[in-house]
């Protein structure tokens, strides 16, 4: 059962944990029975936000369901369960998991990392990142884990119905994600909410990154990626196909809100980004160098933290974007640590599967 939430209007002290085990249509089932609040409140977020009715929002959400039934018809069978549990309809469960694709999304601005097990004092793979988002998000977000049957158990953090987002499979694959700023022109596609539910079913990075090549996703995104065999990865995944981008022997990878892949890392681009995205970059990957080989869990809560060149920092408190929640993920140990908001105010709660 989910632990207390906040209030209404406040944010929680920690994230709630939902867990659920059995068939897909189980487990939305279970999701939604123990989400029923969050779903209802991300439904009233997404209409007022997007101006739109509750009939206009399943309206838009149903021109995906034939994208749903030919990419992922097993998340549609699990998006049936959320709605008989939440007690909303199929079209609402489905609005939950496209969201910002339904009309025009607000900005979001992260900052996520990898660091391989050469970077790290006990040799295992850290990633995670900083999500920075509106402050709409805390009340209903909670961490999430789910034991479906005969596929990895997945841990990610989460809010409103989303069935696919930040975390981790027990494989030890996990994936952490940000938005890009500029690039090929959105389209009529898969939603990344979906398709970053089916990257935590793959066993390998490469098959993760696959899967952004085979589905004709609706907007650019871009994913720091790493798995069991200790494999790290970025892909700045567009609507004209995946760019890949290696740690060329640094032993990790750090990404912000702006192309790094020389086929979109242009002026223009950059110009659609977030200004603060570049000192960001520079300050992570600043952090991350200077104690290579020596990382600990620790130390990344200082450099998720860190406030250099403030209002342009790591840890946002400022602007249409602040950081709502600060994630580390441990996949070897399977385990993930969140801190609610802002973590230089906030201690982290740690996840387990």
């Amino acid at each position: 059962m989910p632990c207390a939430a906040g209030s209404r209007t406040g944010d929680p002290s920690v994230y709630p944990i939902i867990r659920a085990k059995g068939s897909h249509r189980e487990l939305g089932r279970l999701h939604g029975e123990q989400a029923a609040e969050y779903i209802r409140r991300h439904l009233d977020v997404m209409c007022a936000g997007q101006k739109l009715s509750r009939e206009a929002l399943r309206s838009r959400a149903l021109r995906f369901r034939r994208m749903f039934e030919q990419y992922c018809p097993h998340l549609l069978e699990e998006m049936r369960g959320l709605a008989e549990g939440a007690r909303v309809t199929l079209a609402e469960a489905m609005a939950c998991n496209i969201r910002g694709e339904i009309g025009q999304a607000k900005p979001e601005g992260c900052t996520t990392y990898v660091i391989g097990r050469g970077g790290t004092a006990e040799h295992e793979v850290i990633a995670g990142q900083n999500s920075d988002m509106t402050s709409e998000v805390p009340p209903m977000a909670y961490v999430l884990h789910l034991e479906p049957k005969d596929k990895p158990e997945v841990l990610i953090w989460t809010f409103g119905g989303m069935i696919g987002y930040h975390g981790m499979n027990s494989m030890g694959v996990a994936h952490f994600a940000n938005a890009l700023g500029g690039g090929p022109v959105s389209r009529f596609g898969m939603p990344h909410y979906p398709v970053k539910r089916l990257m935590l079913e793959c066993a390998t990075v490469e098959q993760a990154a696959a899967l952004l090549n085979k589905i004709p996703l609706a907007s650019n995104g871009n994913y720091v990626l790493c798995d069991g065999q200790g494999k790290i990865l970025d892909v700045e995944a567009t609507t004209n196909g995946p760019e890949i981008l290696e740690d060329h022997g640094a032993g990790f990878i750090a990404h912000t809100n702006h192309f790094l892949c020389s086929r979109y890392a242009r002026k223009e681009n950059f110009e659609k980004s977030w200004p603060d995205s570049f000192p960001r970059i520079e300050k992570i990957n600043e952090l991350i160098a200077s104690r290579h080989g020596l990382v600990t869990v620790e130390e990344v809560k200082g450099f998720l933290k860190d406030h250099s060149g403030r209002p342009v920092s790591i840890c946002r408190h400022d602007g249409d974007s602040r950081t709502v929640a600060s994630l580390i993920a441990e996949p070897a140990r399977r385990r993930m640590h969140v801190a609610v908001g802002n973590p230089c105010q906030n201690s982290y709660k740690t996840y387990s599967m």
